[in-house]
C-alpha cells in the first residue's frame, strides 16, 4: 500500500512579512468562507486519487493556518477522519506567536492537532522589527510555553539567520534562548531575498547589511554545535530534533513520499510529477465551482533528471542513503553521477561507509555545492 501525506495551504495572514514570498491574503471572514467552500470541493475531487492509500501525516501550512480557527481546522480534520484512520498520525499546525493563547491551543488539541510549528524567527526584538514581524521575543517565549501547557508537547520553532545587521552575539543569544524552551524540534532557515517582497524592492540596501559568507558559515556551525549540545540533533541540513521527535511530514519530503497539496498555491508530488494550484483565492474558487482542478503548473521530470534530483534530496538527511537500495528502487545511477560522487568524496564533502552515502561534516556546510554536482550530472 502506498504511503502519502496531506498538505493544506491556508493563505491567511494578519499582515505579510517584508521577506515573505508565499501567497497570502488578508484574514477576513468572507475570504475564509470562500476558502472553505473551495477546499471542500477540492477535497471531494482529490479523494479518488488517494483512496486505498495509507495516510502518514497531515500538515496545515501557510500563511498562518491558526487564523482559520479551531472550528474550521476541526472540520477539515473531520473530513479526513471519515476516510482515513488518524490514530497515531502526526497532524501539524503552523502558528505565529502573536496568535497563540493557551485556551486556543487547548481547542486545537481537542480537534486533533498534536504538533505545532511556531514561526519565531528570532529572539532579538530589533531583528523581528526589521523583518516586519508583529511579535516580540517575550511573546514568542510565551507562545511556546502556552502551547506546552495546553497539552501539545510536540513543538517546533523556526529560526532565521543571515539577517540584515545580525551579529554573531545576537545569533548566539537567540540559539541559547531556543535551547531553554520546551521544544522538540527546530527548523533553521537562512534569509533569501525573493521577488515580489518588500526586501526585494530594497535589495541593494539590504544586501549591503547582510553578514558575509564567513560569518554566515560561522552562524550555521554555531547553530549545529549549540543545538546538539542541548539535545536537539541535526537529522537534516536545516532540521534538528530531540530523540524520537523528527518531523514525520518533513521526512516525507526528503524521501520522495507522495503528497497531495490542497488550497490555493499548494504544491503536490505524485507519481514522479509535481503540480501546483493557482496562487489566487478567487481563481482557485472559480475553477472548482466550474468542476475543474485549479492547477496552473505541472512538471513531469525525465527519468534520469528525477533520479539525480531524488539522490540530492535524500542526501539532505544526515543519515544519508544506501546507494545500493536507491538503485534497486530507481535504477542504476549514470556514470557521470558516480564520477561526481567520487570527486565529492575525495574533496571530503561526502563520506561512504559500505553502501551508505552521506554528507560529511564539511559537506553539511556546503550542501548546495554537493546538490549542484549531482543534479547537473543529468
Amino acid at each position: 500500500m502506498t504511503d502519502f501525506s496531506l498538505y493544506f495551504h491556508v493563505p491567511f495572514c494578519s499582515r505579510k512579512c517584508d521577506y515573505c514570498h508565499f501567497y497570502v491574503v488578508p484574514n477576513q471572514e468572507r475570504h475564509q468562507d470562500t476558502y472553505m467552500e473551495g477546499l471542500a470541493i477540492e477535497w471531494r475531487k482529490r479523494l479518488p486519487l488517494i483512496t486505498g492509500k495509507r495516510l502518514t501525516t497531515v500538515y496545515f501550512g501557510g500563511g498562518t493556518p491558526s487564523l482559520l480557527g479551531p472550528e474550521k481546522i476541526g472540520k477539515i480534520i473531520s473530513w479526513i477522519a471519515e476516510k482515513f484512520p488518524l490514530e497515531g498520525i502526526e497532524i501539524t499546525l503552523e502558528a505565529n506567536p502573536e496568535n497563540i493563547t493557551r485556551e486556543q491551543m487547548e481547542a486545537y488539541r481537542n480537534v486533533g492537532i498534536n504538533r505545532v510549528s511556531i514561526g519565531v524567527q528570532s529572539f532579538d526584538d530589533r531583528l523581528l522589527l526589521r523583518l516586519g514581524r508583529t511579535h516580540d521575543a517575550q511573546t514568542a517565549i510565551n507562545a511556546v510555553n502556552n502551547t506546552y501547557q495546553a497539552g501539545i508537547t510536540n513543538i517546533s520553532i523556526d529560526l532565521m539567520y543571515e539577517l540584515p545587521s545580525q551579529s554573531i552575539t545576537s545569533w548566539h543569544r537567540t540559539l541559547s534562548q531556543a535551547a531553554m524552551l520546551p521544544i522538540t524540534h527546530l527548523s533553521l532557515y537562512n534569509l533569501t531575498i525573493e521577488p515580489q517582497t518588500v526586501f526585494y524592492k530594497y535589495r541593494k540596501d539590504i544586501t549591503a547589511q547582510l553578514p558575509d559568507e564567513d560569518v554566515s558559515l560561522k552562524m550555521y556551525e554555531m547553530a549545529i554545535d549549540l543545538l546538539e549540545e542541548s539535545g536537539l540533533w541535526q537529522y537534516e541540513i536545516s532540521a534538528f530534533a530531540r530523540d524520537g521527535q523528527i518531523s514525520q511530514h518533513n521526512i516525507g519530503y526528503w524521501t520522495a513520499r507522495p503528497f497531495i497539496g490542497l488550497g490555493p498555491s499548494a504544491f503536490s508530488y505524485w507519481e514522479g510529477g509535481r503540480f501546483q494550484n493557482v496562487g489566487n483565492l478567487n481563481k482557485y474558487s472559480s475553477a472548482l465551482k466550474e468542476d475543474t482542478f485549479p492547477v496552473d503548473f505541472v512538471e513531469q521530470l525525465q527519468e534520469e533528471a528525477q533520479k539525480c534530483e531524488l539522490l540530492a534530496i535524500y542526501l539532505r538527511l544526515r543519515s544519508g542513503i544506501c546507494l545500493e537500495k536507491f538503485q534497486e528502487e530507481y535504477g542504476a545511477v549514470n556514470e557521470t553521477t558516480l564520477g561526481n560522487i567520487k570527486k565529492l568524496t575525495e574533496l571530503g564533502l561526502l563520506e561512504k561507509n559500505d553502501s551508505q552515502l552521506a554528507l560529511s561534516k564539511k559537506g553539511v556546510l556546503f550542501y548546495d555545492t554537493v546538490a549542484a554536482e549531482i543534479i547537473e550530472a543529468t
